[in-house]
């Protein structure tokens, strides 16, 4: 039974996941906030989450039936993304794994998109069995990784950049 928490950009998420099945998944989106900017203003996002996170992991327990103490362990994304709004999340991490004496895991922000298909909740998922080799083109947020996925959490990095999507 995992808590996930997800600052890197300007959406506070926060999720429950056992067994590879999503019990529960809370957005709290800041779209309209920076709107009037024209783009994702980094202070900005990082003031949303720390105002946001605790309402978050109370709506995530709460939708997925599950206590604090039935909590196993925490995961935090730790990277790439906006500095301010990683620290937010991950510091709040930080403390509850260190309060409750959970394991805490820090999640690389575009590792984890490869593995988002066969996480269940949602008639998308994909079994493990049905899994074909192959190679992964991530964009996410003007980051890009370009993965050779072998198989479960056997995958290499063959190259990537920060700040600077893939382009046509």
């Amino acid at each position: 039974m995992i808590l996930g928490i997800e600052t890197s950009c300007d959406e506070t998420s926060v999720a429950v996941v056992s067994g590879g099945r999503v019990l529960a998944n809370c957005v709290a989106s800041q779209t309209q906030l920076h709107a009037e900017y024209g783009g994702v203003v980094p202070e900005l996002a990082t003031r949303e989450h720390q105002r946001n996170l605790v309402h978050m992991v109370r709506t995530a327990l709460r939708e997925s039936g599950v206590a604090l103490s039935d909590i196993q362990a925490i995961a935090a994304t730790r990277g790439p993304g906006l500095p301010a709004a990683l620290l937010a999340g991950y510091t709040a991490a930080q403390s509850m794994a260190y309060a409750l004496a959970l394991p805490l895991f820090g999640i690389h922000h575009h590792e984890a998109h490869l593995y988002s298909p066969w996480i269940g909740g949602s008639a998308l998922a994909v079994q493990w069995n049905e899994f074909q080799p192959h190679v992964a083109l991530i964009v996410s947020g003007g980051h890009t990784l370009l993965v050779a996925v072998h198989g479960l959490l056997n995958h290499q990095v063959l190259g990537g950049t920060l700040d600077d999507a893939a382009r046509r």
